[in-house]
């Protein structure tokens, strides 16, 4: 079989980089994707620890131009793009009546049209090839919401939707698409909810980890990174082909109450 190409979007940090090096140890081509002023530097390390070949493009979610040339360059490097992973998001926690409606554009446009954009423009090579795996990440917020993260909550509860749809349409071309949905993860998105937090209700951000983040959580701690990465890595695989459409929770027990 020949190596297959993943492109990752948001993979020079947090849950896209620790994706980008599961791909990578078993042997990918790998498109990384960010806006880190490093990302290159990120990229080449990674390529170079386990001997892969790799290409990196600091493309700005929100230029649908840019995204379109983005699976472009993929398709002309590496001959095709077998795994798209649709993991690049931005956040921002306000209640209704003050939340900016430029954030609440942003996070629409990075965190679900984005998502659109990347899929339309690698299902014509994924459809030719008779092979695709699409894997958005998500979040629990696509399955249930919290106070003060309407733009979010809306967006990944799209992504949920748009998933299910784009299912049915690749399922006579073995192409599959599926939505991770993790619990809280660590990252730095996460670290700016905390200092944040922390600040609006006057608590510690050990207070706030364990109050207010990890509350709805029946196992009281982040969800790691691996576990994510190693899912993923499943979904994209020849064994997944009849996994399809679903929304799957990795959220500590979030979604069992």
């Amino acid at each position: 079989m020949k190596k297959r190409t993943v492109l990752i979007t948001g993979s020079t940090s947090g849950i896209g980089l620790g994706i980008a090096e599961v791909f990578a140890e078993k042997g990918y081509n790998i498109i990384f994707n960010g806006l880190e002023k490093n990302g290159a530097e990120i990229a080449r390390e990674i390529a170079r620890k386990y001997q892969i070949d790799h290409m990196f493009f600091g493309t700005n979610m929100l230029d649908p131009v840019a995204l379109r040339g983005l699976v472009q360059n993929c398709v002309v490097n590496f001959g095709s793009i077998d795994v798209l992973i649709n993991n690049a998001g931005i956040q921002h926690v306000s209640p209704i009546e003050s939340f900016p409606e430029d954030k609440w554009n942003e996070i629409i446009n990075i965190n679900l049209n984005a998502v659109f954009h990347l899929t339309k423009a690698a299902w014509p090579y994924m459809k030719s090839n008779r092979f695709g795996r699409i894997i958005n990440i998500a979040s629990v917020h696509g399955l249930y919401a919290s106070e003060f993260k309407s733009a979010y909550v809306a967006a990944k509860h799209g992504v949920i939707g748009f998933t299910k749809t784009i299912a049915l349409e690749g399922a006579s071309f073995n192409i599959t698409c599926n939505a991770i949905c993790p619990g809280y993860v660590k990252t730095p998105l996460v670290e700016t909810q905390i200092s944040d937090q922390a600040k609006f209700h006057k608590l510690s951000e050990e207070e706030v980890i364990h109050q207010v983040l990890l509350r709805k959580q029946a196992v009281k701690d982040f969800i790691p990174i691996e576990l994510i990465a190693q899912m993923s890595l499943m979904l994209a695989s020849d064994n997944a082909c009849t996994i399809t459409g679903i929304a799957l929770p990795i959220d500590g027990g979030w979604s069992a109450q």
